[in-house]
């Protein structure tokens, strides 16, 4: 990508932002990193442009009005703050009625509000794909193991339940298992949605062992993607490993792989398969 303004990279928790930096300057971008205070991990913490707090959106807009980025990109993990925080902060530059409508649609409404705030001080929001192409999952085997055919009939059945229920956002990954759904993931996330099937397995409801079972990871319909990129990473493997699945399948094109080298070395290690597969 050539040279076209600076990047003002919002940076919460994990090793995403940092590789979204790195990915921009290797592209001869200038790049402002603002950390989310108790967020931002100490290797983008440790040379920030600045530092707030993330609920403190005057304060960010007043920093972003001071870099005049070309761009802005959300990157890394954040927790959601309680609704009175939230309330609050969304309160100062939204009416009562738009308010109640974000707070009713749920994690992706928030999200689209969070954009719209620095949108409507004149701030273009942009994907971090659309900085770092490189970091998407490509279609295929990923890693050295490659899922056998009772785990290919397992991912079409993951990415079908998925079509159906992300309109309704409640997750974007699923656990499958000999056709059988042994969970879909909620708020909770990923991680969590896991760690409830390895507990499954420790209470032996379930029996998988490393080999069956497929994590599906997938956009839900409507997402946007600016903000709430899915992605997977070495974490991910070992819940997954914990978990006795066999492999993970995610959207080519649409799941971020961070850490993709260790990610990928993980995988192998533990023989787990990793694949990206079509929309």
């Amino acid at each position: 990508m050539p040279d076209a303004g600076v990047v003002a990279i919002v940076a919460g928790g994990g090793r995403f932002p940092a590789e979204v930096a790195e990915a921009a300057r290797a592209a001869g971008r200038q790049v402002a990193v603002i950390a989310l205070r108790g967020f931002a991990d100490k290797d983008v913490a440790g040379k920030p442009h600045a530092v707030v707090d993330m609920l403190d959106p005057a304060g960010l807009l007043e920093l972003l009005s001071g870099i005049k980025p070309d761009c802005v990109v959300l990157a890394g993990a954040v927790t959601r703050p309680g609704p009175l925080a939230l309330a609050s902060v969304f309160s100062a530059f939204r009416n009562r009625d738009e308010l109640a409508r974000i707070f009713a649609k749920g994690d992706d409404r928030l999200l689209r509000g969070a954009v719209g705030l620095i949108e409507d001080a004149g701030f273009r929001v942009v994907g971090a794909q659309e900085i770092a192409p490189g970091i998407l999952a490509p279609e295929g085997a990923i890693g050295a193991v490659a899922p056998r055919p009772e785990h290919q009939r397992d991912i079409v059945t993951g990415t079908e339940l998925l079509a159906v229920t992300g309109p309704f956002d409640i997750g974007q990954a699923v656990v499958v298992c000999g056709g059988r759904v042994l969970a879909v993931e909620g708020p909770e996330g990923t991680d969590a949605m896991l760690e409830r099937v390895a507990g499954l397995q420790r209470s032996k409801r379930v029996r998988l062992d490393g080999q069956g079972g497929v994590l599906v990871k997938r956009p839900k319909s409507g997402q946007d993607l600016r903000v709430d990129l899915p992605a997977i990473g070495p974490r991910t493997v070992e819940r997954a490993r914990a978990a006795g699945l066999a492999g993970i399948a995610v959207q080519a094109g649409g799941v971020v792989l961070v850490d993709r080298a260790e990610l990928l070395r993980a995988a192998d290690r533990v023989g787990l398969f990793v694949v990206g597969t079509g929309a």
